[in-house]
């Protein structure tokens, strides 16, 4: 008899939960911050050197963070983010800023202000300025008026000044960041632009409060000057060594087609889970929606910074959650095609799921744990989405997927209904039939992956020494990331040509032969140069640009310092996560399956490489993330694997080579549907996003695509295999202790 009540309280939580969601989410999404990548802005990396001679002490640094806080607010920043890495580094990084080579300019200078005779020497500094103001001259003319905190004192000042008039010595020169051994009045009054801010005759005494600052400003100096002087000179010396920028246009097109992209994405894993497991499959659909509404629930409460990888991750996330409602679907198919009952195969396919769940989003999580701790910013962003998402797929793909099925199934409803669950009535098996410990049945029975794994061994080995002659004489393509120096994104309304931008650039005195174009209709330019850029070359760029064709470029600079960091980060990271994998694979299975994972995945990160440098494609930094992002998916797609492996080895328990490569055969059957669908979906979101998405993560998605279908492909042929090679011969041996542990959930 069917238990009604049971499915009344689904389509009424149903209704509660969409309706809260749908009532809540614009509010929410509204809400989450966007990183400067998506709303444009700029973010520096500064390399903090003392001045005069003090030490870099942790105080130091603090007051120097607070020092450019000062200036950040100055500028009506909302959300800036100021952090301290390290013993000597201060990272800023401001989203939505108006004007990006204003900013740059307030943060950076020192902003020492100094009164000085002709000869250099200190008559007054800005610890006596109690506070300054853009005003105007008489004549309309803006200036910058200080007030001092004792008029007495520049009333000693002055009246000494005044007294060298005969000598013509009685100027009071204003310096903004004098550099000692390096400026003199003596100098800078014989050019046409001198350094020093201005440089008045002093005839009288002056005691008065005020004083004006007239130096042929326009008003934007003059409200820059004041805003320096008020916000106080800097503790130490900044000096770039990292810097990216977006144009608020690039930001907003990202935002509008990765969004999209997203859509379509997820659209199309929605279907695929309906066609292929019907009402299962809709059960997951209600449980993705959720899971998406709560990851930007989180994001709301933890006040996270949304960033254009953090959205790619999102979609991504989609395509590796539903594995979790994949894996459960096809463990009850399992349990229904042996005989039990709905109910049964609901509670067995449940239970034996869950192991196998946790065990691969365990490595995934490790995979993001390193990649936040070695990534920058924008690799951070698409970490700490990796890891909420994983996270949060506990919640929605496990649990909610048993609280909304469970109540269908404890309905009764679809008792002796196979057919919902994509189950052929024919495949089912008669339980009253004692067959033994035999070998089920699968789809795939004709298919004998131990059989060929010679050949995959060889075909592996040919590809690695192809790839090692490959990056031996093509090298890689690094980025701006790896090798220093200065990219540019330029974009227009219209197409562009090599020799338009070649042209434009010479114009502002700037050369380089790397240009190549891209966009649809070659509307978008990237001009990359071998130097890190000034600060004054790159606010030269943008006003160019911006003046030419109305949008404001994107420019990224990397020291070679920061250069060989990420390098060197990038080889830890992936070092890391393999050693933790081991570690982890070892403590749960056995050190061989470890063992054989960590070459699966190395051979994955290494094939990726080689087809990079044979294609000459661009390796940045957001190309270690995917690496790293396919190490996670991969050992995950090894794990159920290696779980089926473990627990046919505690039903059959092998005692010949024979038997145990058919317990391989049988699991790597037996999960092979889960392998391919599980692919499907997440590359059904990968070219997604490599078909709509940004251009800006087209290099990150290529690599996401190839290594997924190359970590199937090892997780199937390389990893169980090599398992199978070395357990062989430890048979041979003798016996020893066997592989598989109770399972206890």
């Amino acid at each position: 008899m069917v238990k009604r009540g049971r499915i009344v309280a689904f389509f009424l939580l149903v209704i509660l939960l969409f309706s809260t969601m749908g009532s809540t989410v614009n509010g929410i999404a509204n809400r989450i911050n966007l990183g400067l990548d998506l709303q444009g802005g700029f973010e520096v990396l500064y390399d903090v050197k003392p001045i005069d001679g003090q030490k870099m002490t942790k105080d130091t640094l603090e007051s120097a963070a607070s020092a450019l806080e000062e200036r950040v607010n100055a500028l009506g920043v909302s959300e800036p983010n100021i952090q301290i890495e390290g013993d000597h580094r201060i990272r800023v990084q401001l989203a939505g800023v108006k004007d990006q080579n204003e900013a740059r300019d307030l943060l950076s200078t020192q902003a020492n202000l100094t009164f000085r005779d002709v000869n250099d020497k200190v008559l007054l500094n800005g610890s006596e300025i109690e506070g300054a103001k853009q005003a105007y001259t008489q004549n309309n003319q803006p200036n910058v008026v200080l007030t001092l905190k004792d008029p007495k004192k520049f009333g000693e000042i002055t009246q000494e000044l005044s007294q060298k008039a005969a000598t013509r010595e009685n100027l009071l020169v204003i310096w903004l960041d004098y550099e000692k051994g390096k400026d003199s009045y003596k100098a800078e009054s014989q050019k046409q632009d001198p350094k020093y801010l201005s440089a008045a005759s002093v005839n009288q005494k002056l005691s008065q409060k005020e004083v004006t600052i007239e130096g042929g400003f326009d008003i934007k100096e003059a409200q820059n000057l004041a805003k320096l002087i008020n916000a106080g000179a800097l503790p130490v010396q900044l000096k770039e060594v990292y810097s990216t920028s977006v144009g608020a246009q690039f930001g907003q097109t990202a935002l509008e087609t990765t969004v999209y992209a997203g859509i379509i994405g997820i659209g199309l894993v929605f279907l695929f889970m309906l066609a292929f497991y019907r009402f299962p499959g809709f059960i997951a659909c209600i449980t993705l929606a959720i899971y998406v509404f709560l990851i930007l629930l989180v994001y709301d409460w933890m006040g996270a910074v949304l960033t254009l990888p953090g959205i790619a991750a999102l979609v991504l996330n989609v395509g590796m959650a539903v594995d979790a409602n994949i894996i459960t679907y096809e463990r009850i198919k399992d349990e229904i095609k042996r005989g039990r009952s709905i109910p049964s195969a609901y509670k067995a396919g449940n239970r034996r799921s869950l192991i196998t769940i946790f065990d691969a989003n365990i490595t995934t999580l490790l995979a993001g744990a390193v990649l936040f701790y070695f990534g920058t910013s924008s690799v951070q962003g698409f970490a700490t989405m990796l890891i909420v998402g994983i996270l949060i797929s506990f919640i929605t793909c496990v649990y909610g997927t048993r609280l909304f099925l469970g109540l269908w199934v404890n309905s009764r409803a679809l008792n002796k209904k196979p057919r919902i669950f994509g189950v052929n009535p024919k495949d089912i098996e008669d339980l009253s039939e004692d067959k033994g410990n035999h070998f089920p049945k699968t789809k795939f029975d004709k298919v004998d992956f131990v059989k060929h794994s010679k050949k995959f061994f060889t075909l592996s080995i040919v590809i690695t020494i192809a790839g090692i002659i490959l990056l031996s004489t093509m090298k890689l393509n690094l980025g701006i990331d790896f090798a220093s120096g200065t990219r540019v994104d330029i974009k227009a309304d219209s197409a562009l040509t090599q020799q338009e931008v070649t042209k434009e650039l010479a114009e502002i005195n700037m050369e380089t032969e790397d240009i190549t174009l891209s966009g649809q209709n070659n509307e978008r330019a990237t001009a990359q140069f071998k130097g890190a850029l000034s600060k004054d070359e790159i606010a030269k760029i943008k006003d160019h640009f911006d003046e030419k064709y109305g949008t404001e470029p994107s420019i990224s600079t990397v020291s070679p310092t920061i250069g060989r960091e990420l390098a060197k980060n990038a080889l830890y990271a992936v070092l890391i996560a393999s050693l933790g994998i081991i570690i982890y694979v070892s403590i749960r299975f056995e050190w061989k399956m470890a063992l054989a994972a960590v070459i699966a995945l190395l051979h994955d990160a290494f094939v990726i490489i080689t087809l990079f440098s044979l294609f000459q494609l661009e390796v940045d930094i957001t190309f270690i993330a995917a690496v790293l992002t396919i190490i996670g998916y991969s050992i995950n797609d090894t794990i159920v694997s290696f779980d089926r492996i473990r627990e046919n080895m505690g039903i059959f328990k092998p005692k010949t080579s024979k038997e145990l490569a058919n317990i391989v055969n049988l699991s790597l059957r037996e999960t092979f549907t889960r392998s391919i669908n599980t692919i499907v979906t997440v590359v059904i979101t990968v070219i997604a996003l490599l078909i709509f998405g940004s251009e800006s993560i087209q290099n990150f998605s290529i690599a996401l695509l190839i290594g997924l279908i190359i970590g199937a492909y090892s997780s199937l042929f390389i990893a169980s295999q090599l398992w199978l090679v070395w357990k062989k011969k430890e048979m041979k041996k003798g016996p020893k202790k066997s592989i598989e542990k109770e399972d206890t959930l």
